[in-house]
């Protein structure tokens, strides 16, 4: 990784800067900006040439927000997921913090990455127990060719298992304190001219931070896949979405070492024309015909809800149970699929946690805590106040005048009786209020679980309409 440098601009353009800056006191520098890329490689390039316009022009520094990987299986099933991290080199990152998806593949592979990273990876609120991760700074400060100081801080979010979301053992060996907590008690240190929070914990905290505590100049965030321009308590908060549709643009005018302007603005990527050389790259990593190996179809196109329904379906169905739940974040082709062909890409794109599948007994009483106790989460907000948790029975969650779940009423199961259910592995490992007997984990990837379904049932028909509904309804 590199430490506090910048090659990116000519050195015409820092004499005109500093020539500006002695006669007028005035200056100004461009943050460009993503977040949750998910390894999407559809407009790197594009990226790539917004970069170079930008630099061409003004002082320019590229950041990251975190979740780097997790979502394209040519870069999820390479080693040490590197071909993101050779990507994001050639266009020249400066600095970038952690995602929670960035741990998925474990610590060894993060670390790695880092290892090969040629621009700063930050993450304050993380502390390393042992040799893992230990290099991992909490703060960079970038100079600008006026000498103006920005200092960023990276955080990502920590719920009350104490560590970010994913599975326990992405985190064992690491401690996570509370990010705002520490947001706050590093901007207190800092004596930067401008001061920037790289923030992983979603855009409703980053709201919440900022309108207790002004001390950030700018809140570049992620996580939540909010498309995000505003100003809290002076603070210019903004966010790109997810899979690099956006890059975001945060302009800084000075005046000596104040700052006198900031404007934060998301432009669309497919504005700009390819880059050739990142193209290139891109189609070295996309060499890999073993991924567009076909196993199936899809008889009709198919939307999120049918995607979720397909899934409970396959494990129910392959593990001989009663009922199939899966959790709708699991599912990641939110877009659905097309009619036609079903690829190996395909399968690794929609489920690429290498999941596996958990069987227990559980009782109608047992489900029903467990909708209502994810309904009404209070930590993980963007997953509650919906229907997260779907399944091949039937239910719907009641709720009273205040969104807040208080019964669920499934009309196909009969009270007190156990059902055998098979449910996804990140529920069972995750979720508050799972009460079940005879739980075993399974030898079984979902994902091979996916591909044998469609192998043998191809061309594949479900409905894409909802089986959990909500209805609100007065309490008693």
């Amino acid at each position: 990784m590199k430490k506090s440098e910048y090659s990116g601009i000519g050195a015409n353009i820092i004499m005109l800067a500093l020539f500006l800056f002695i006669m007028t006191g005035k200056s100004e520098f461009v943050i460009l900006s993503t977040n949750d890329v998910h390894a999407s490689l559809e407009n790197v390039s594009r990226l790539a040439t917004a970069v170079k316009k930008c630099r061409d022009t003004v002082f320019t520094i590229v950041v990251d927000a975190g979740d780097r990987w997790t979502g394209n299986a040519y870069v999820d099933l390479a080693e040490n997921r590197l071909p993101i991290i050779k990507l994001m080199n050639a266009i020249g990152y400066d600095v970038a913090t952690l995602g929670n998806h960035d741990f998925d593949a474990g610590q060894e592979v993060l670390d790695k990455a880092a290892e090969h990273a040629e621009f700063d990876i930050i993450c304050a609120n993380m502390k390393s127990l042992g040799d893992n991760l230990d290099d991992i700074e909490g703060c960079e400060r970038i100079v600008t060719p006026e000498g103006m100081a920005v200092d960023f801080v990276g955080v990502v979010t920590s719920y009350a298992n104490g560590h970010p979301d994913g599975n326990d053992v992405n985190f064992e060996g690491l401690q996570f304190e509370d990010p705002q907590s520490v947001a706050e008690r590093e901007c207190e240190k800092s004596n930067g001219d401008v001061k920037v929070l790289l923030s992983h914990m979603g855009d409703d905290r980053d709201m919440e931070l900022a309108a207790r505590y002004d001390g950030y100049d700018i809140i570049i965030g992620g996580h939540t896949h909010a498309i995000l321009d505003t100003v809290v308590n002076n603070t210019t908060i903004g966010q790109t979405g997810r899979k690099l549709k956006n890059v975001g643009v945060t302009r800084v005018k000075m005046r000596g070492s104040k700052v006198v302007n900031i404007e934060y603005e998301n432009i669309p990527l497919h504005k700009y024309e390819k880059d050739a050389e990142i193209d290139n790259l891109i189609a070295e990593i996309e060499a890999n015909p073993a991924l567009e190996v076909v196993v199936g179809s899809m008889a009709h196109d198919i939307n999120h809800v049918g995607l979720c329904n397909l899934q409970t379906k396959i494990i129910k169905e392959a593990t001989n149970a009663e009922i199939g739940i899966y959790h709708r974040g699991g599912v990641r082709i939110i877009e659905g699929l097309p009619k036609g062909d079903v690829t190996i890409k395909t399968l690794f794109d929609n489920e690429p946690f290498f999941s596996q599948v958990h069987t227990m007994s559980m009782t109608p009483t047992q489900l029903r805590k467990l909708i209502i106790s994810k309904y009404n989460d209070t930590v993980n907000a963007k997953e509650s106040h919906v229907v997260d948790l779907y399944a091949t029975t039937p239910y719907t969650i009641i709720t009273d005048e205040n969104d807040m779940a208080y019964d669920v009423v499934f009309p196909q199961l009969v009270e007190g009786k156990k059902y055998r259910i098979a449910i996804a592995d990140y529920v069972a490992r995750n979720y508050k209020d799972l009460e079940c007997e005879n739980e075993v984990r399974l030898p079984l990837l979902v994902y091979e679980l996916d591909k044998a379904y469609f192998e043998k049932n191809s061309p594949v028909r479900i409905s894409n309409e909802p089986l959990q509904k909500v209805v609100v309804r007065k309490k008693q």
